[in-house]
């Protein structure tokens, strides 16, 4: 089982009980926002989503981890990579997201646990170039993929919903452990 550990997180792969807390966190339309069509996710979508992550770790090698703390093994949200089918200018590549809950928020768990996924990728997998996208104006997101190093590759508009987005990426070579 792939396992992460950083000074306050656990990065792992997921588990029947984490569906309810994965639940509450997407039932949040703040946390939702900036994610597909920006709705909440009920708790049989959040199913879906976990069962195409875990089928993904399984196809890819990689995939979105569980954020856990380190201690209590309270989940706080999810992490990780994925191969993505959109917007056009990153569509095959592999990308990292997150997401957390929004009483975890602006303590740094993002930008923790993102770093270590994307050391992970970089060194771990040995994937040469990772990217990411995130709303336009979606001020912690990119501060967040600045800290990583990522570096604004321009920007498109969602094939599906119409929003604008960031487009950012990093390569091997550009990287910083």
């Amino acid at each position: 089982m792939t396992e992460i550990r950083t000074p306050r997180l656990v990065l792992r792969r997921w588990l029947d009980d984490d569906l309810v807390p994965l639940s509450e966190i997407h039932a949040d339309p703040a946390v939702m926002q900036g994610i597909g069509d920006g709705r909440p996710r009920s708790p049989e979508q959040t199913a879906e989503d976990i069962e195409a992550w875990e089928e993904e770790w399984d196809e890819e090698g990689f995939g979105m981890f569980a954020v856990e703390f380190l201690g209590s093994g309270e989940v706080a949200g999810a992490v990780g990579l994925s191969v993505a089918d959109a917007p056009a200018q990153v569509a095959g590549q592999v990308a990292i997201s997150w997401r957390l809950g929004r009483v975890f928020w602006g303590q740094g768990y993002a930008s923790e646990a993102a770093h270590a996924t994307l050391e992970f990728a970089l060194q771990d997998r040995g994937l040469e170039r990772v990217v990411a996208v995130c709303r336009a104006g979606d001020g912690a997101s990119v501060n967040v993929l600045e800290k990583l190093g990522m570096q604004a590759e321009g920007t498109a508009e969602h094939p599906v919903h119409g929003h604008d987005l960031a487009v950012f990426g990093i390569d091997l070579t550009q990287y910083q452990a």
